[in-house]
């Protein structure tokens, strides 16, 4: 394990987890935040049930693939398998942000997606936000949280997603890196939220819905400031 790299990232994850209520994503001590190493050989993940105002670089637990605690005197998240079964399977995730937040966990308890109504939505996503199928009996009393992982995988083995909600649970947010995901799940919710407040009927123009999205995300992208190096 590079210590300086896993320093590093106890102060980026820390401070992207202190992030979550002071954008209204989470309550008490729900939600978490990881961010995984730059050769995938391990996370760093918020402690399970530890406040948000307690939160240290400190306190932040370091993990192994397997799941092993290799640094760090607390127990990591309850969530910390269910990260690692996504980011084994997708070498694009780099940060993963779970909330309960309200809107959008309400989509997830109704087991029902976000439709995408507006180009607020297609910005963000390109497509409604996907929701699993629900867990089986026996993958509850088996192992709940890595097979969690793995429905959230089985979505996004179908389509690139950025945001998935976990039917009767809540949403699980990637990005490249934690601030990513942080931001991600912040637009999840207010999606979310005005897709609940407006009761709409109609969604958004699949050729708007797709523009909107490539215009930020897309290889052609060209919202925000980038350089032409050709013009240099």
């Amino acid at each position: 394990m590079n210590l300086e790299e896993a320093n590093i990232l106890k102060i980026l994850v820390c401070e992207q987890n202190r992030r979550l209520p002071e954008t209204g994503l989470v309550i008490l001590t729900e939600g978490n935040v990881s961010q995984i190493s730059s050769n995938r050989s391990f996370i760093v993940i918020k402690p399970s049930g530890v406040e948000y105002h307690d939160l240290a670089p400190e306190k932040m637990v370091v993990v192994d693939m397997s799941g092993k605690v290799v640094e760090g005197d607390l127990r990591p998240s309850v969530d910390t398998f269910t990260h690692l079964e996504i980011y084994k399977k997708y070498s694009h995730i780099g940060g993963i942000t779970h909330t309960h937040s309200s809107f959008a966990t309400v989509f997830a308890q109704m087991h029902k997606p976000v439709p995408a109504y507006g180009t607020t939505h297609a910005d963000a996503f390109g497509q409604e936000i996907p929701v699993t199928r629900p867990l089986s009996d026996d993958e509850i009393t088996g192992n709940l949280e890595i097979n969690t992982g793995r429905v959230i995988c089985e979505v996004l083995d179908q389509r690139h997603a950025r945001c998935v909600l976990v039917a009767s649970h809540g949403p699980f947010v990637f990005g490249k890196d934690a601030k990513e995901s942080v931001d991600c799940a912040a637009m999840a919710e207010q999606v979310a939220m005005m897709a609940i407040l407006g009761q709409y009927r109609s969604p958004i123009q699949e050729a708007l819905l797709k523009k909107h999205f490539e215009r930020k995300h897309g290889k052609d992208k060209y919202y925000g400031q980038q350089l032409d190096h050709d013009k240099i």
